[in-house]
């Protein structure tokens, strides 16, 4: 399965994985005007065994043979003690 990434320009550390090379007609309207502008990165086959830095490649391909699109989201924030000690 091929997917095509894109990143948003407006929302930092957030992709899009695609099914189809810029068939942003998949993204919800709301979605696509959250993200602002999407300019491509990569192209990339992920096969089951791929891995993946921040996402699982099952559930990757899971949401593009069923929706044609994914999001990734940035990573939550980690705590650091004096935020830990606040909470």
């Amino acid at each position: 399965m091929q997917a095509y990434i894109y990143k948003s320009q407006r929302k930092d550390d957030t992709f899009v994985y695609l099914a189809a090379r810029d068939d942003f007609a998949r993204l919800p309207e709301t979605l696509r005007s959250q993200l602002g502008d999407l300019t491509f990165i990569l192209d990339v086959a992920l096969t089951p065994e791929r891995r993946l830095a921040r996402e699982d490649v099952q559930v990757v391909r899971a949401n593009l043979a069923e929706r044609g699109f994914h999001i990734q989201f940035p990573p939550p924030p980690s705590l650091t003690g004096d935020e830990r000690a606040d909470a």
